[in-house]
Formats: structure tokens, sequence, C-alpha cells
């Protein structure tokens, strides 16, 4: 076995060095009539290398000939028969069991593969050279030849065109760009292990293809700060590494961003994802209604299987042969064949798919799919386009999109007002709570100062009492002592023509009553004395209390009481005035009598009597000066005591006021309270509605979960049989 082995490799070797040598010679011809082209397109979708419908020829790349279409038809059962017989050389060299039909099989695979390569690469160098005309003339050939794959070799040239990436004024920025410093270095560096960890070229750390990966990403990076680096791009620059230099691979990738809607999905808010989503899961539901429905029993969203699919268009979810089969396919059509192919997948295991829960379907994802397709891509691409696609209503489905999501972002803006409002209005209440507060606090203030100022208003109305009634008693002493100078007048009259009446008794008697009166005068005095203070303190007390409507009526009162306190200090002025000339009468007098004062003793005792009499005459005037400062006194505690009612009455005016605007505050307070109960109510109506939602969502899980232990028992059991 191993001899027949080692002859069979050294015939493929023979074959392939032969074919080589062909190809370079033709090539070398080609380039030599041709020049290389300048001009791009814009990109579509790629595929595999056979080809359904007439191509373009060698000799003309407007028309076919019938020798063409035979061998270009040849060359598609060759490349069937090549991946049959390396499929069993590969089976050969790992078991070292084979049959000597299967190396005859082999060695003429090899010999016919040979002969339909260098067609092949004569066919898309041609094209190549005429890329111009053949896009314009002939794209739906062009995408037929795609479909059935771009050659390895041509893959470079072939997808810059397409994307139309060839002299980019950004390719000569490019050693710049290197030179910068990037923000996003670290997660850049953190992720290139992981891109192609199995892959010759990337595996190595600090390899060659570790570092030109870093350096594009980078690059990329500074021109394009807004999506900087996305975590999935890396597999697209990967792959382009692997066709082209680092530069031309830059170039492809910042035209794939821009034009092939790659950077709406990698922007940090990946709005572009989330529209391929409901696209994609719209698909379903029309076409694949019964998996639709085994998904949403088993809460299998979308994005949890194909957001990967979308962001590296398959290159993490299939081999790299069959994953850079629909990149050609990508670099021709766009996203569309994203969705086919995703649609087929679904289509090919929806039986499977249906029997499985969560976990299930996951796995089957990640460890079956990927492994359906590793005979070649034919099949799947073959079923991608038997499905139906309708770009009209993806369109359609695009507008629904943008017309739900911005009604969430009505939502959201309508909640995030509520929610301000609500905030707004929790200050206001607040505030108001607080002045209700102050103005319930003012009007006890206002209360209590009403009380003692009225408990003071009834203790002066006491004490004006009790002055008042000293005033009387102090004016029927002054009058039982006019009454007893009248009576000594009388006694003086008899005694001028006769001898002296007058005894020690009625003397000592006199003298006793002046004592009593100068006590009383003492008492009177210092009883004014107080309730002057007490008047001037009133006066200060009410000089702090707030003047409203009644100031010009109190202006008036205060005109009348001081106009009537001037009059009354006038009269005391000339009362004091009679005083003083009495007494002056009365020195005059004590000069005259001085001589007198040497007779005998009843003589001496009646001059004293007549002295002590002028003394209480003046005594007397002088106390009735008092007492008309003391009445003046009066009237003016009585206007302080209408000005202290005024002033209550103002502050009660003022009081009601303030209890009419509490009562306002009051009412405006429980109305924004009811709104505040109808804002929470609503709130809790929907918290109500989303705990029902995920009720009812836990209650399809469970349901869910118990089918799907069913369904493992099931095939457990269909597994055992």
């Amino acid at each position: 076995m191993q001899v027949a082995t080692d002859k069979v490799a050294g015939k493929l070797s023979s074959t392939l060095s032969w074919v080589k040598n062909s190809v370079s010679h033709t090539v070398s011809q080609m380039a030599s009539q041709v020049a290389t082209p300048t001009s791009l397109q814009t990109p579509a979708t790629s595929s595999s290398t056979s080809l359904s419908s007439p191509a373009l020829s060698p000799s003309s790349p407007a028309q076919l000939s019938p020798d063409d279409v035979e061998l270009l038809a040849k060359l598609e059962e060759q490349n069937r028969l090549l991946e049959t017989d390396s499929k069993s050389l590969r089976s050969m060299n790992g078991s070292r069991r084979n049959s000597g039909s299967s190396l005859v099989s082999s060695s003429s695979a090899s010999s016919n593969l040979s002969h339909l390569e260098e067609d092949t690469w004569i066919l898309w160098g041609r094209i190549v050279n005429e890329w111009e005309e053949v896009r314009k003339k002939k794209e739906k050939q062009l995408k037929d030849l795609v479909r059935k794959g771009i050659p390895h070799h041509f893959r470079a040239i072939v997808w810059q065109l397409l994307c139309n990436a060839q002299n980019m004024p950004i390719k000569d920025q490019y050693s710049e760009l290197l030179k910068m410093t990037s923000p996003c270095e670290k997660l850049i560096r953190r992720d290139i292990a992981r891109t192609y960890p199995e892959h010759e070229f990337f595996k190595e750390k600090d390899s060659l293809g570790q570092e030109v990966l870093f350096n594009v990403m980078k690059a990329y990076s500074l021109v394009d700060r807004e999506v900087g680096y996305c975590q999935g791009s890396a597999f697209i620059v990967g792959l382009l590494l692997m066709q082209m230099p680092e530069e031309e691979a830059f170039c492809v990738f910042v035209k794939l961003m821009q034009d092939y809607r790659l950077r709406e999905l990698f922007k940090p808010s990946m709005a572009e994802l989330g529209l391929c989503m409901y696209q994609f899961e719209s698909m379903i539901q029309e076409q694949l209604p019964e998996l639709h429905v085994h998904f949403q029993a088993q809460s299998f969203h979308t994005s949890m299987y194909a957001s990967s699919w979308f962001l590296t268009i398959f290159l993490t979810s299939f081999p790299l042969p069959v994953a850079t089969r629909i990149f050609d396919i990508f670099m021709c059509e766009g996203l569309e064949i994203v969705f086919r192919v995703g649609l087929a997948i679904l289509q090919m295991n929806q039986a499977e798919l249906i029997q499985l829960d969560m976990e299930g379907m996951l796995q089957h994802f990640q460890r079956v799919i990927p492994h359906q397709f590793d005979s070649g891509p034919d099949k799947v691409i073959q079923a991608a386009y038997q499905v139906k696609y309708n770009a009209k209503k993806m369109k359609k489905l695009e507008k629904d999109y943008t017309t739900i999501k911005t009604k969430e972002m009505e939502e959201q803006v309508e909640i995030k007002r509520l929610r301000t409002e609500n905030r707004l209005l929790k200050q206001r209440i607040d505030t108001l709570e607080k002045e209700s507060a102050s103005l319930a606090d003012r009007l006890i203030q206002g209360q209590v100062t009403r009380a003692q100022e009225a408990e003071e208003n009834y203790l002066v109305k006491r004490e004006l009492a009790t002055v008042k009634q000293q005033c009387e008693e102090a004016t029927a002493q002054l009058e039982q002592a006019k009454k007893t100078i009248r009576q000594l007048q009388q006694q003086q009259q008899p005694q001028a023509k006769g001898p002296p009446r007058f005894s020690e008794e009625s003397v000592l008697q006199l003298e006793k009553e002046l004592v009593q009166a100068r006590l009383k005068e003492a008492e009177s005095q210092c009883a004014l004395k107080e309730m002057q203070d007490k008047i001037l303190d009133m006066e200060k007390r009410n000089s702090s209390l707030p003047d409203d409507t009644n100031v010009a009526r109190l202006q008036e009162e205060l005109i009348g009481v001081k106009l009537r306190e001037a009059e009354a200090l006038t009269g005391l002025k000339e009362l004091r005035q009679q005083v003083r000339d009495l007494e002056e009468h009365w020195q005059r007098h004590l000069a005259r009598t001085a001589s007198r004062w040497k007779d005998s003793p009843k003589k001496n005792t009646l001059s004293e009597l007549q002295d002590e009499l002028m003394s209480v005459r003046l005594r007397e005037a002088e106390v009735q000066a008092e007492l008309r400062e003391t009445r003046q006194r009066l009237l003016e505690m009585e206007t302080q005591n209408q000005i202290h009612s005024n002033q209550l009455r103002r502050a009660e005016q003022e009081s009601r006021c303030l209890q009419d605007r509490v009562q306002t505050l009051t009412t405006q307070n429980k109305d924004l309270h009811v709104q505040l109960q109808a804002i929470k109510r609503r709130q809790a109506e929907i918290e109500c509605k989303s705990k029902e939602d995920v009720m009812a969502v836990r209650l399809r899980e469970a349901d869910n979960i118990a089918a799907m232990a069913e369904l493992q028992q099931q095939i457990s059991e269909l597994e055992i049989q």
C-alpha cells in the first residue's frame, strides 16, 4: 500500500508541475498582449469555481462559441471529479487503505484537471484584462461565473475589481497611518490570537500574519474613529490578507465597510445588524413558519445563531473553502447571499431543529452545521438560489423596522419626559410643602403674638383702671383739701377781727393730711412713671407691627393726638408758669412777713398756718397740673389702645388672607397629589403588564422545557432503537 501511495503522489506531482509550466507560459503570453485594468466597479457577493450558464470565451468577451461552452461543461464535471478524488486521496493517506481502481481514477482526474485549470485561467485572464467591457455588457454572465467560483490565483485582482478598490488615494496614507497610535491597539492585540487560530499564516504568536493583520486593523481604526475596532471584522481582514498584500487588503476592507453596509453593522449601536435580524426573521416567518413557531416557543432568538453570519460572512461558521466561495458571491452581490445561504441552511436542517430544545439547537448550529458542507459548497449555494428573495419586500421590511424603532425612540423619549415631569412635580410638591409649613408657622406665630398682645392690652387696661381709681382718689382728696382750705379761710375771716382760734390739734391734723397727700403724690408719680415706661414699650412694639391699608387714617389719628398733646403741653406750661409766679409771690410774702416771726407765739403760729396754707395752695396748683398731665397721658394711652386695636384688626385680616392662601396652596397640593397618584397608577399598570408578559414568557419557557424533555426522551428512545 505504501508503494502504491508513493506512485500516485509521484504522478500527481508530475501532473501539477506540467500544469504550472503551461499556465505560466499562457499567462506570459497574455501579459504581453493585454494591459492591467485600472477601473473598478461597485461590490457584490462571491461563490465557487463552476459554471452553470454560457460564460465568456477566450476569443471574444461578448459571445461564447460552442467549443467554449463544451469546455466549460467539461470543467464543471472535472471540478466535481477533482473534489471526489481529493477526498479519496485524503482518506487514502489517513488510513493507508485504498484499492488500485481509486489510484487509476486519481491519476486520470489529475490529468483532466490540468487541462480544465488551464482553460479556466485563460478565461479569467481575459475577463480581468477586459474588465470594463465585461462588467458593462455581460454582468449576468459575470455573476454566473462568480457563483461558480473565482480561481484562487485570480481572487485578489477580481475582488479588487468587484469592489472598485484599485488605485485608492487612501493607499498612499497607509504607511503614515502605521506610524500613528490608535486607542484600540490593546483590543486588537487581544483579539488577534483568536483570529484563525488554526491557520498556518496566523496561528504563531508575533508571526508575519498576525503583524500584518494588526497593521490593517489599526490603520482602519484611525481612518474611521466612529467605528474604531469591532470584533468579527478581523476575520474578514484575515481572509483578505490570505489573498493579497496588506496595502491592497486595507483598501478592499475600506471599500467593504463603506459600500457593503459593513460599517453600519460594526458601528457601536449595531443598528444595521438589528435591521438584518428583523428582515431575516421575517423571511423565516414567511417561508419556514413551523420552524419560526418552534424558535418562538423555545425563546430562540435570531441573533443567537445568525448575528455571526452577517458580521463575518460565515467565516466563523463554515470551513474556509466554503466561506471563501460565499465571500466571492458577497463581493459581487452584497448581503443578499447571506440571507439566501442562511435561509437555505435552515431549510436543510428544519427537521432536526424542530426536534431540539434551545441548548440542542445551539449545539447543532455550532457542531453539526459547519461540517455538513465539508464535501463542497455547491449544495448550499444551489439551495441558496432556490430561496425566494424579494428586494422590494426587503425595502418594505426596512421601512417597517425604521418605523418600529422610531416608535420605540418616541416611547423612550416620552417615558424620559414623564420621568422628568414626575421629578419636577415632586420637587414642586416638596417646595409647596415647605411653603405650607412656613405659612403655618407664621400663622401660629401670628396667633401667639396676637394672644400676647391681647394679654398685654388687658394688663394695660387693668393698670389704666387702677390709675383712674388712684386719680379719682387723689381728686377726692384734693376736694377734701379744698373743703378744708375753705373752712380755714372761713375761720380766718373771724380771726382777723378777733383773737386766733387755731389750736395745736388742728395744726397737727393739717400736717398729717399734708404728709398723706405728699405720699399719695409720690405713689401717683411712681405709677405714672411705670405707665410711661410701659407706654414706651408698647410704642416700640407697635412700631414693629406692619402697616397696611389704614396708614393714612392712622396718620390722621396721630396728627390729632400730637395736636392734643401740644395743647396739653401748652396748658401744662401755663400752669407751671402760674406755679412759679405763686412761688415768687410766696417768697416776697415771706420777705414782708419775716419781721412778724419775732412776735408772740400765737402770731407766729398763725403766720405758720398762713404759710402752710400758701404752700397747700401751691401744692394744689402743682397737683392740678400733674392731674392734667395724667389725663393727657390717659388720652395718649387710649389713643395707643385704639391704634393697637386697629393693628390687631389688620393682623386678623392678614391672618385670614394667609389662611385663604394656605387653603389655595392645599388645594393645589391635593391636585398635584392626584396627578402624582395617576402617574404612579399608570406606572404600576405598565409594571404589572411587563410582569404579566414576563410570566407569560416564563410559562412558555416552562412549556418549552417540558416539550424539550419529551423530545429528548423520544430521541433517546429512537437512539436506543
